[in-house]
C-alpha cells in the first residue's frame, strides 16, 4: 500500500515539473507592452493597445497562479498586440507629420 502511495505521489510531482515557467515570454511581453506605451499607443491606437494590456494582465495573473501554459499563451498574444499597437502608433505619428 505504501508503495502505491509513493508511486502516485511521485507521478503527481513529476507532472508539475514537466511544465516550465514561461520567463522569456513574460519578459518579451513586458518589453513589448512598455515599448507600445512609450510610443503613445494608448492615444494613437487605443483598441490594439487595450487588447495588449488585457492579455498582459491575464498573463501576469495566470503566471502568479502557476497556470504556466495559459500564461505563455496570453504573453504571446500580448506581445503580438503590443507590437501591432506600437507600429500603428508610430505609423500614425509619422503620417501626421
Amino acid at each position: 500500500m505504501l508503495r502505491w502511495q509513493a508511486l502516485l505521489l511521485l507521478l503527481l510531482l513529476s507532472c508539475g515539473l514537466a511544465t516550465t515557467r514561461p520567463k522569456q515570454e513574460m519578459s518579451l511581453a513586458q518589453a513589448a507592452f512598455l515599448a507600445a506605451k512609450a510610443a503613445k499607443a494608448e492615444v494613437h491606437s487605443p483598441q490594439l493597445f487595450r487588447k495588449a494590456e488585457i492579455y498582459y494582465l491575464k498573463a501576469k495573473s495566470a503566471y502568479k497562479r502557476k497556470y504556466f501554459n495559459k500564461a505563455k499563451q496570453y504573453a504571446t498574444l500580448s506581445t503580438k498586440f503590443s507590437e501591432k499597437a506600437e507600429y500603428a502608433a508610430i505609423k500614425k505619428v509619422t503620417l501626421d507629420n
